[in-house]
C-alpha cells in the first residue's frame, strides 16, 4: 500500500469524519446520511489495495476533509476534535498491539461482510451489530472516550449503538492512518502540508 501524503490526508480525513458524525449525533441525533454509510462501511473493507479503495472515491470524504481543514489547526489543542483525535489514535495503538484482539476483530468482521448481503448496512440491526463489535473488542483495551452530547440524546440505546459503531469506524480509519505511514510526528511537523492537501482534494471534487 503506498505511504504518499495523499494517502495519509485520505486516511486522516476519514478519521475526522467518523467524528464529526459523532458530535452531529450526540447533539442532534442526525447526521449526513451519505457520509455516515461511507464511513461505517469503511469498517469492513479490509483488503484494500490503497487507502483510496476504503472510501470509493474522494467525494465520499468531503464531510472529513472540511473537518480537517477546518478545525484542525495549532488553536484548537484543547478542543473536542483534538480530544476524540488522541483518543482513538491511543486506543487503535492498543488493538494494533493485541494479536488476539485484531484475531477476534477480523472474524467478526468476516460475519458482518456476510450479513450485508442480505441486510442493509444502515439498519437498526447492523449498527447494533457493529457496536456489540466495538463494545466487545475495543471498549476493554483502555479508557472510555467521552462523548460530549446532548443527554436526552445520549440516553437513548440506538444512539448509543451509532455512536460507537463510529468509534469503529474512526479507528478503522487510524488503523489505516498508520498503515500508509502516519506517525503522531506529521501532527505536529506535517499538519500544514496535510491541509493543504486536503484543500487540493476538496477543490476538485467541488
Amino acid at each position: 500500500m503506498a505511504t504518499t501524503l495523499f494517502d495519509r490526508t485520505i486516511a486522516f480525513a476519514g478519521i475526522c469524519q467518523a467524528i464529526k458524525l459523532i458530535q452531529g449525533v450526540a447533539r442532534s441525533g442526525c447526521c449526513e446520511h451519505s457520509a455516515l454509510r461511507i464511513s461505517l462501511n469503511s469498517i469492513i473493507v479490509t483488503n484494500p489495495a490503497s487507502a483510496f479503495e476504503v472510501f470509493g472515491k474522494e467525494e465520499n470524504l468531503k464531510l472529513g476533509l472540511r473537518t480537517l481543514i477546518n478545525e484542525l489547526d495549532s488553536r484548537i489543542s484543547s478542543s473536542e476534535l483534538t480530544r476524540y483525535l488522541i483518543n482513538i489514535l491511543a486506543l487503535e495503538r492498543k488493538l494494533s498491539g493485541r494479536r488476539d484482539s485484531l484475531a477476534q476483530l477480523g472474524n467478526h468482521l468476516e460475519t458482518v461482510q456476510r450479513q450485508i448481503q442480505h441486510i442493509d448496512l444502515l439498519t437498526d440491526q447492523m449498527i447494533s451489530n457493529l457496536a456489540s463489535i466495538y463494545l466487545e473488542i475495543i471498549t476493554p483495551l483502555g479508557p472510555r472516550i467521552q462523548v460530549t452530547g446532548i443527554p436526552a440524546q445520549l440516553q437513548q440505546i440506538d444512539i448509543q449503538h451509532k455512536i460507537r459503531a463510529l468509534l469503529l469506524s474512526g479507528i478503522r480509519s487510524a488503523v489505516l492512518w498508520h498503515q500508509v505511514g502516519g506517525k503522531y510526528r506529521h501532527l505536529i511537523f506535517g499538519r500544514k502540508k496535510m491541509i493543504e492537501h486536503a484543500k487540493i482534494i476538496l477543490t476538485r471534487n467541488l
